[in-house]
């Protein structure tokens, strides 16, 4: 998928619109029959594959049916401007795409799941249709890089934040001499190592996407993993958000299963905060927060998913006992012993942790 040249989608796109007209022109209704791929299930057998790039049986799309006529309307109109854009060599966002027209999309919803869609009709990528999404991470700390031309020398100002670059597969020269790349859930949290000045006191790379990542967020950091091979350590909040971002991260997500192999990151490891850290670190309960009604339908939708049981049960053991807690907390409440007890403690004590557990 991530290689797929602009000519060959061009003239896939060709061949299914083609086999469109054919149908319609004789008389038959067409029928767009689309893979579908997920990443977990709720089968704890020791042979699911449900978290492989294979495909997990079809949907099938006709006129026939009334509820399919707006979708495959939608996805036509969104293959022609993908075609255009193939075309000129031009890229646009998915909300660029939207608003071409927003009367029959309706919905940014619609868009996505047409480009989802269209993704899996010509086994690419969706930087292969030339649809970007507006990019949102940061980085920082001991990297240098090109893209498009441009240089982006981190190391010279190791604690100054970097956008992200959109068109990953621009990115090239890769030099790096850090020790570790470090994800983070929250910007707060990345201007708070910025102003610790971590990156340049511990030679690494720092990484925040702002939340839950997005796709250039993925792939750049895919990249760095790929290009560089050092180890990659995540930092999120101690609730079932921060272990969703974490597990997106290391797994992939369900709306992208079907290129989850090209953005997972499955050597990421869990650095904290976990439910235990609030006794091992002290933290009073004014800085535990209740579950929600809503964090615990998450917390225990997560505890279905098969790689958790399969792959990483520590994860999975940590979530039973925040359901079992009924408590969360946020990073940023380490901060109650210091401003940079974060910094200068907790982070490098964890690594620490990890470090001479892999060294038993």
């Amino acid at each position: 998928m991530e290689g797929i040249r602009s000519r060959d989608l061009l003239r896939k796109i060709k061949e299914f619109t083609l086999s469109i007209l054919e149908d319609l022109s004789e008389g038959r209704s067409p029928l767009i029959s689309i893979q579908r791929f997920r990443i977990y299930c709720a089968n704890f057998d020791s042979n699911c594959g449900c978290r492989s790039n294979k495909p997990n049986g079809h949907e099938i799309l006709t006129f026939q049916k009334e509820s399919h006529v707006h979708r495959i309307d939608v996805l036509l109109r969104v293959l022609l401007i993908v075609q255009q854009l193939l075309q000129e060599s031009k890229h646009a966002s998915k909300r660029d795409i939207y608003y071409m027209h927003p009367l029959v999309f309706s919905d940014q919803t619609v868009v996505d799941r047409a480009i989802n869609d269209i993704c899996i009709l010509l086994q690419c990528s969706r930087h292969n249709l030339n649809v970007v999404s507006v990019g949102t991470g940061l980085v920082m700390g001991w990297l240098r890089f090109f893209e498009a031309g441009r240089k982006f020398d981190c190391i010279n100002s190791s604690n100054t934040a970097h956008t992200i670059p959109v068109l990953v597969e621009d990115v090239k020269d890769i030099v790096s001499v850090a020790h570790y790349i470090l994800i983070v859930e929250k910007e707060s949290v990345f201007q708070r190592l910025a102003n610790d000045k971590f990156c340049s006191k511990n030679r690494c790379i720092v990484i925040t996407g702002r939340g839950y990542p997005d796709v250039s967020t993925r792939r750049f950091l895919r990249l760095l993993v790929d290009k560089l091979c050092l180890p990659v350590y995540c930092l999120v909040d101690c609730d079932p958000y921060g272990v969703d971002i974490l597990a997106t991260y290391r797994f992939g997500s369900m709306q992208m299963a079907y290129d989850a192999k090209f953005l997972r990151v499955p050597r990421i490891q869990w650095l904290g905060a976990f439910p235990s850290d609030s006794e091992n670190y002290n933290l009073p309960q004014q800085c535990l927060l209740p579950l929600t009604m809503e964090d615990k339908r998450r917390t225990e939708a997560m505890l279905q998913r098969c790689y958790l049981h399969q792959e990483v049960p520590g994860w999975r053991s940590e979530l039973e006992l925040m359901l079992q807690r009924g408590t969360k907390f946020e990073i940023e409440a380490l901060a109650v012993h210091s401003l940079s007890f974060l910094s200068e403690v907790y982070i490098p004590c964890k690594i620490q942790e990890i470090t001479s557990i892999c060294h038993i």
